[in-house]
């Protein structure tokens, strides 16, 4: 790739066209044409009822694990995933933040976390201030109509680590309670590709990365 083609590149990857990371042409890897869209459909009043309090009570994680064997098999999750985490984010601190509050979000949830990691790395290639080219915001991309339905109505605060999370987990929830359990539909649904195969597939192929091996 020539210098000129790379500043180009670069400066689609700043307006949240593509994905910036290791590998690829360059460094640069994954055309993010999957970037979030999800559409605002009306919501039953229990509905939004029911995601609001799901938004609210913002605090910082707070892990609790039932025995030590839980504690010891997070310890050891997040160690393996900060190092495949290190191409996106080279500062350890700032990935094991990252980890810990993402396990804490997917499984409040009850999402799996590799499959959060695997959407993330196909919406916004793990770029915090991601913006697509219809709006969708940070990490999961969450559409700002989201905060204006079941947020306090300030979109700037989906840059935000934990809220970013808290909502993208709490929308994707929402759609697979939707789709009874069918991801492939909640994840169309999430971005607004519903029925069609790309972004779906694309998910579940980035979500094989971010599962553990089992155990020895």
């Amino acid at each position: 790739m020539t210098a000129s083609s790379r500043r180009a590149w670069l400066a689609l990857a700043a307006r949240g066209g593509i994905a910036v990371g290791a590998g690829g042409a360059g460094g640069l890897w994954l055309p993010a044409a999957h970037a979030g869209r999800q559409a605002e459909e009306p919501l039953a009043d229990a509905v939004r009822t029911a995601l609001s309090a799901a938004i609210a009570q913002a605090a910082p994680p707070r892990l609790a694990f039932a025995s030590t064997e839980a504690r010891l098999a997070f310890l050891r999750w997040q160690g393996a995933m900060s190092q495949r985490l290190q191409r996106f984010k080279t500062e350890a601190h700032t990935r094991l933040e990252f980890l810990e509050t993402l396990w804490y979000e997917s499984t409040r949830a009850g999402l799996e976390p590799a499959l959060v990691l695997g959407l993330i790395q196909v919406e916004s290639g793990f770029r915090k201030y991601a913006i697509s080219s219809a709006g969708a915001r940070g990490y999961m991309q969450v559409m700002p109509f989201w905060a204006r339905v079941i947020g306090d109505g300030d979109a700037a605060r989906l840059f935000h680590l934990q809220t970013n999370l808290r909502f993208g987990c709490v929308i994707l929830r929402h759609y697979l309670d939707t789709e009874r359990g069918n991801l492939f539909l909640a994840l169309g649904r999430y971005n607004g590709s519903r029925g069609k195969a790309p972004y779906p597939d694309a998910v579940l192929a980035n979500r094989q990365r971010w599962l553990m091996p089992p155990p020895p």
